[in-house]
């Protein structure tokens, strides 16, 4: 049985019982402030575990991407060295909301397995929850009756509280857990061992396949558990184990999930991947399939990450994708002998077997790659890079062990992998402190913890019920009532409280549109809303104090200038949209963007850089669309079907409902929960302040309307009267700088000119300074010239001289610097190093440097100590 056909079969069998089948919901969160991954199938459906909304079916089934790298469900550091945990996987799942229960979801769980794909009843095990004392929940009496009448009791499990009661985190709807686990084992194996004792043992040929969550409490902040209004269902089969299962393998990597992506490793590489099925491989082989499973299972990760418009950057979410990518990459490297980009040449077999199901990862195929191929190239740059400075640390090395510290370092700031430095030094005939390195680590850790740390206490309830809207479209000021709030305290923003209102005009932060702030105002009091954001179908208003009486009525009040600024740059944000794809060509698309009250930014999908008259020519494409006065028109609730009939534009990696928000603005169709000016003449202007690179494929563009705009010009105007005076007011300005560059380009040559005479005689003089010590010709002088100079000088004359060992120094803006040369034959007879004078010079001058043995730089801060330093050159000699 295909892959595919496991899929197909999964989903036509919870249709056929009344559920409705929805697709993926992109792997990337963006609107989601708890969580930055999809990283399990209920992610989507958290509302309305909450109660917080209400789905359109009460029956759901689908797969879903999944991605388990950061936070409490992390698996990055365990794939690849066994053959069942993935970064990117996908969830078959089936949902009940306050319908069916346990009979319903355990029976036809065991039906599907055992009727549909036929896995043998005896190769199964079922678990149960034992029931807690801590919790004061009991055991699950009723589980354990409805297995028992599909299954040996012999093969029932109980199960403690970390295997069999599921929690969507520290706070939240919770509750026991079934799970049914498969054994894989060939029939000795059985005999030898029962599998029921090796069930949530980590054995890789005995593993968890489907797990039934019966959702029946609430956690609260201070650990109890409540009963929720409703009983649900949510259910997770690991979609890559299940394939395993079914194609009788006893590795997901054997399964054709992964093989097509295997075999087009072997081939690019030469290097061969073992099946699980071969035992007793050698140590060689083994590292060669690790770094295969690593590979193949990462490069599902980025692509469908990229694809859902997450490209890899420094911070957050856009760390761990690239932090993921690395890992696969330094494998390969180090492994596979890979110094060239390759993993990029695995989405083209990606896109092939899963653009079906996927079509995102066929759509954006191009992209995917070009984006993991620049990303190639740059860190093996990075990894050439931290080649050099693991040199250097060795050279700076007493001993054969390297300090941890150092090592820690180059990972933490080079992303150097501490392992492949381990390899590299071990061939050098060094270690490294893993002790020092550890703690460097933890004190790292500590550090990231302590930024990110959030407390949050439960939601007081003072509204029951589902009676948040939003008015904001319509109105900027509303009578309201709070129908909740919450303490949240963090170490990044102190102690704030979280307001949600009945009738809030406040916009939440979404679709790259900052959150309204504003003001509450009742009777006795004003309370500053300082951000506003959506949780869990929750519009949040932020504040740092509450009010006195809560339960008053209040006036919302939105920052109408703010919020009036932002739509001019949100509106302006979709003409250019428009512009860019008329003028570059229709494969623009957009793939970022950030819109607040000062500017907006854009990223978007092109392949090279835009040129400044392509951008005259997007400025006076918008321009001409805010001249013509084009009046809003808004689809406030439009199906999506017909909105995309109507030619609306939707973005990758966005999450729509069935019926949705369409902005039109003549020509530019969009699909846009955010606010907008009634008509584009409110923009008054527009003017692109910058364009640039993001990644592989993907252009910024930055750029203000309105108020900016004039202010922009206002400082032009002010720059260029500035520079008329300082040029005593000449007739023709442009005339007068010209003239001025012409001069300073004739002065830089004469200067050069004077210099290079003035270092050749110095470099005579200095040749007949030369003093003969223990055969070598030594000098050590202070000269007047700048630190390039000085450095050029320096070797001038060590060439100029044989078995020469020459230490010159200088100042330059009151900063010392130092060189040294010493001739490479010294270097080899005499074991001379121009790096360790540098280094023990430089302390003289609270410096330091370093170079080749041959040749070395420094500089410092303290210019008293350049005469002892040029003192103690001579030590050097012996």
């Amino acid at each position: 049985m295909t892959s595919q056909d496991v899929r197909k079969q999964f989903l036509e069998f919870f249709a056929s019982n009344g559920h409705l089948i929805v697709p993926s919901a992109p792997i990337v969160l963006k609107d989601d402030p708890t969580l930055m991954f999809n990283n399990s199938g209920m992610a989507q459906f958290k509302e309305f575990f909450l109660g917080n909304g209400t789905p359109k079916n009460n029956r759901i089934a689908d797969t879903q991407k999944c991605l388990r790298v950061s936070g409490k469900h992390n698996d990055l550091e365990d794939v690849g060295f066994d053959t069942y945990h993935h970064t990117m996987f996908e969830m078959l799942g089936n949902w009940s909301f306050g319908d069916y229960f346990k009979k319903e979801a355990i029976n036809w769980a065991w039906q599907l397995l055992t009727e549909v794909y036929k896995i043998p009843k005896e190769n199964l095990y079922v678990s149960v929850f034992e029931g807690s004392t801590e919790d004061n929940v009991p055991f699950d009496q009723e589980a354990w009756d409805i297995w028992k009448t599909l299954i040996d009791e012999d093969r029932i499990i109980l199960g403690n509280k970390k295997d069999n009661f599921w929690e969507m985190g520290d706070q939240g709807p919770c509750g026991p857990c079934s799970e049914i686990h498969v054994d894989l084992r060939t029939d000795a194996e059985k005999a030898l061992v029962s599998g029921k004792s090796l069930v949530n043992n980590d054995h890789p040929q005995v593993v968890e396949i489907w797990n039934n969550v019966f959702m029946e409490f609430n956690r609260k902040a201070d650990g109890s558990l409540e009963k929720l209004p409703a009983q649900h269902v949510d259910t997770g089969m690991g979609f890559e184990r299940l394939c395993m299962a079914l194609q009788g393998k006893t590795s997901n990597y054997d399964t054709d999930v992964f093989t097509p992506l295997i075999e087009k490793v072997e081939q690019i590489t030469g290097f061969k991947y073992t099946s699980d099925e071969v035992k007793n491989i050698s140590e060689e082989q083994d590292k060669t399939n690790i770094a295969i499973r690593v590979i193949v299972d990462h490069v599902r990760a980025v692509a469908f990450a990229i694809a859902d418009g997450q490209l890899p950057s420094n911070t957050g979410a856009g760390y761990v994708i690239r932090r993921i990518l690395r890992r696969a990459i330094r494998y390969g490297f180090t492994f596979l002998d890979t110094k060239e980009p390759f993993i990029n040449k695995l989405v083209a077999v990606l896109a092939n077997q899963m653009g079906e199901f996927f079509p995102e990862i066929k759509a954006q195929q191009q992209l995917v790659t070009n984006v993991i191929r620049e990303e190639e190239a740059s860190f093996l740059r990075t990894l050439d890079q931290g080649l050099q400075l693991l040199d250097k640390v060795v050279a700076e090395t007493s001993g054969n062990e390297v300090s941890g510290a150092k090592v820690f370092e180059l990972y933490d700031t080079f992303g150097f992998p501490k392992d492949l430095t381990a390899l590299i030094l071990k061939e050098k005939g060094y270690t490294y402190n893993e002790t020092d390195f550890e703690v460097e680590l933890q004190k790292q850790k500590a550090r990231s913890r302590a930024a990110s740390e959030v407390s949050t206490e439960d939601w007081s309830v003072l509204i029951p019920g589902n009676v948040e809207t939003f008015v904001g479209y319509d109105q900027t000021e509303n009578e309201v009532k709070i129908t909740r709030i919450r303490k949240v305290d963090s170490k990044k923003d102190g102690i704030l409280y979280q307001i949600v209102l009945d009738n809030t005009p406040f916009y939440p932060e979404g679709g790259g549109q900052v959150g309204d702030k504003g003001t509450l105002v009742s009777a006795n009091e004003t309370i500053d809303i300082i951000d506003t954001k959506k949780e869990n179908n929750l519009i949040l208003h932020f504040a740092k104090q509450l009010p006195e009486n809560i339960e008053a009525g209040f006036t919302a009040k939105v920052n109408t200038d703010l919020r009036t600024s932002t739509s001019k740059n949100h509106s302006a944000t979709h003409l250019m949209h428009l512009a860019l794809r008329s003028i570059l060509g229709t494969h623009v698309e957009q793939k970022g963007s950030l819109v607040n009250p000062n500017y907006l930014r854009f990223d978007f999908s092109h392949f090279s850089k835009v040129s400044d008259e392509e951008l005259r020519q997007v400025e006076a494409s918008v321009n001409a669309q805010i001249e013509a006065q084009l009046q809003l028109v808004e689809h406030r609730n439009i199906p999506i079907k017909e909105a995309l009939d109507k030619g609306a534009m939707a973005l990758f990696g966005e999450k729509y409902g069935d019926s949705v928000r369409m902005i039109e603005f003549g020509e530019s169709k969009e699909l846009c929960g955010g606010i907008h000016v009634k008509n584009t003449a409110e923009i008054w202007h527009f003017k692109i302040i910058s364009e640039g690179a993001v990644a592989a494929g993907i252009r910024r563009v930055e750029a203000i309307t309105g108020d900016a705009v004039k202010n922009f010009y206002q400082n032009q105007e002010n720059t260029l009267a500035e520079i008329k005076e300082t040029l005593k007011n000449p007739q023709d300005v442009l005339k007068s700088v010209t003239s001025l560059q012409d001069d300073n380009a004739k002065l830089k040559k004469q200067i050069e000119q004077l210099l290079k005479e003035k270092i050749d005689g110095l470099k005579n003089v200095l040749l007949a300074d030369f003093q003969e010590v223990n055969g070598v010709n030594f000098l050590a002088k202070q000269v007047d010239l700048s630190m390039s100079s000085t450095k050029d000088l320096a070797q001038a004359i060590g060439t100029a001289k044989p078995n020469s060992f020459v230490f010159l120094a200088s100042i330059e803006d009151n900063t010392p610097n130092i060189h040294c040369y010493i001739s490479k034959e010294l270097v080899a007879e005499k074991g001379l190093n121009a790096g360790t004078v540098i280094r023990e010079l430089g302390k003289l001058i609270d410096g330091n440097g370093g170079g080749q043995p041959f040749f070395a730089s420094g500089k410092g801060k303290n210019v008293s100590g350049i005469q002892q330093a040029l003192d103690e050159a001579i030590t050097f000699l012996g």
